[in-house]
């Protein structure tokens, strides 16, 4: 019932806003109000949503996504309530050149008030979020996360960082912080080590899962009344490969529930490894069953097949391969058995 109720209402804003369809209008109709938390027993209801919006409008799906991942580690790290409409981004990207310093006063583990100095690269939303989760490191050299209003004097949204046309609406460029006030979440490490870390990560996973799944649509939509043997094919290859990953996900959220409190970073690699197999089989098929037309004349599968690429490269590709296997060598039991 949960998952009716969320997908109709952003069915009937979808096709009231069309494209314009924002954060902010998903934000003033409480679509995240009754999104589950991972790990909360209805993992796979929340992924549906992110794979929903994905299939609409990928660069919508990343600002939700950010804003959706930022609500739950603040109720996970005990942080403070977000402001009623409030809409937030998650900016934890770590590039070695834009690193941000969080600046407390005392000694105290736990401070209750900051100021964050540096630039910070990949900020999705920038410009139309009202709050940010940010990384930053603290003087002892240790990982942090700290909680920031947007509007204040000491920060600074510029038009620097991005040069792609693909997810370019998400509005991921760099912002500068010049002592900006801001509250520490949890303690040093708390982001990467808490359960959700990984649960968040696999929550990408649907979200590449729902770029595919709009461009498959498309696909079939497109391939006309009388598709010749070779569309077909494509097709039939692309639904084989949709259903494979959709079990994946469905058995991947289920393990979430099962296990909310332990290390889902085996589930959660592979998960994301399938769905980015298939987002690039489907973009392959898709492209070679339809040729340029689509690609040319039709803006919406157009950006699609634009944003999704991009969008993609949110994976660390034959590094997450190694990692998934090295726990393969160290494992008491092959995962493969029927």
């Amino acid at each position: 019932m949960f998952t009716q109720v969320i997908n109709h209402s952003f069915c009937r804003l979808a096709q009231r806003h069309g494209a314009g369809l924002s954060l902010r209008h998903l934000v003033e109709a409480g679509i995240e109000h009754g999104l589950p938390m991972p790990g909360s027993g209805r993992t796979l209801a929340r992924w549906r949503t992110f794979a929903d919006v994905a299939a609409h409008d990928l660069s919508l799906a990343k600002l939700f996504e950010g804003h959706a991942d930022a609500l739950a580690i603040l109720t996970e790290l005990g942080a403070q309530v977000a402001p009623s409409g409030s809409r937030w981004g998650t900016w934890c990207a770590e590039p070695p050149d834009a690193r941000v310093r969080m600046d407390t006063d005392g000694s105290d583990r736990r401070p209750s008030r900051a100021h964050l100095s540096g630039t910070k690269a990949w900020c999705s939303g920038a410009t139309s979020v009202t709050h940010a989760v940010v990384s930053c490191w603290n003087a002892a050299g240790e990982p942090c996360l700290a909680a920031v209003a947007m509007d204040q004097g000491g920060i600074k949204v510029t038009g620097d960082g991005w040069q792609a046309v693909g997810m370019a609406a998400s509005g991921s460029v760099d912002v500068c912080f010049d002592l900006a006030e801001a509250i520490p979440i949890g303690g040093p490490g708390d982001y990467v080590r808490r359960p959700g870390f990984w649960h968040g990560g696999a929550g990408i996973a649907a979200c590449w899962f729902g770029g595919a799944l709009g461009i498959a649509r498309m696909a079939c939509d497109l391939s006309g009344k009388a598709p010749d043997a070779h569309r077909l094919a494509h097709l039939g290859a692309i639904d084989a490969v949709m259903t494979a990953t959709r079990a994946v996900l469905r058995e991947t959220a289920a393990w979430i529930d099962a296990h909310p409190r332990d290390d889902a970073q085996r589930v959660a690699l592979r998960a994301r490894l399938v769905a980015e197999q298939a987002a690039n089989e489907v973009m392959l098929r898709a492209g070679r069953a339809l040729g340029a037309g689509p690609l040319c004349r039709n803006p919406r599968f157009a950006r699609a097949m634009a944003d999704l690429p991009v969008f993609l490269r949110q994976s660390h590709a034959e590094r997450d391969l190694a990692t998934l296997g090295g726990q393969l060598i160290h494992a008491d039991a092959l995962p493969w058995t029927l």
